[in-house]
């Protein structure tokens, strides 16, 4: 029963985490197309009408303000402008900074060092996992997902011996726990050697 239960949640859970961002997305969009609708029904009229030319017309908008701001940010001022932004705004938002590395990490930006795919000693066994961060006295903070979602588990403070550092992306090893430990064989042979 305890099986089933941790099973169920688990599942719900990897399900939230992916269909609400994707909900939200959509939802700012269309909100998006809906408020930029009255400066492009001017234009409208140009095509013809069997076209949903509103609504052609707001995405392509909202796309372009958005391909605008992403350039914008790339640049050295808007690095800047982002990086003030969330250490006053959103770095006062709980869990915010390990939300953020999470992404970074899936988008494949691996410049941060949360999120880190290791294989962590437990007990008598090596389960995959991923270090959080570093502390100040030379262990670990590690997280250690349940299987097979890989954003809910427990959190560990451990000595560096016992946290062994893979060469792999992290997308591989979030694989790797989601489908049940298959490609664990690639995860041993890319541990770190000291």
């Amino acid at each position: 029963m305890r099986y089933a239960r941790e099973f169920f949640t688990s599942t719900l859970l990897g399900g939230l985490l992916f269909v609400v961002p994707v909900y939200l997305a959509v939802l700012l969009l269309l909100k998006g197309m809906k408020s930029v609708g009255g400066l492009v029904r001017p234009f409208t009229a140009l095509l013809p009408d069997w076209v949903p030319a509103e609504r052609l017309l707001s995405l392509l908008l909202v796309l372009a303000i958005c391909f605008l701001v992403g350039f914008a940010l790339r640049t050295r001022v808007g690095r800047a402008a982002r990086e003030r932004l969330e250490i006053v705004l959103f770095g006062k938002l709980p869990g915010y900074g390990l939300i953020r590395s999470l992404t970074q990490r899936m988008a494949g930006d691996s410049g941060d060092t949360a999120w880190t795919p290791a294989l962590i000693e437990l007990e008598e066994a090596l389960v995959p996992g991923f270090v959080i961060e570093p502390l100040d006295d030379g262990r670990f903070t590690v997280f250690v997902p349940s299987v097979p979602t890989p954003l809910a588990g427990a959190v560990y403070v451990l000595s560096p011996e016992r946290v062994h550092i893979l060469d792999v992306p992290f997308t591989q090893a979030v694989r790797s726990i989601s489908r049940w430990g298959s490609g664990s064989k690639d995860l041993v042979a890319a541990m770190r050697k000291v």
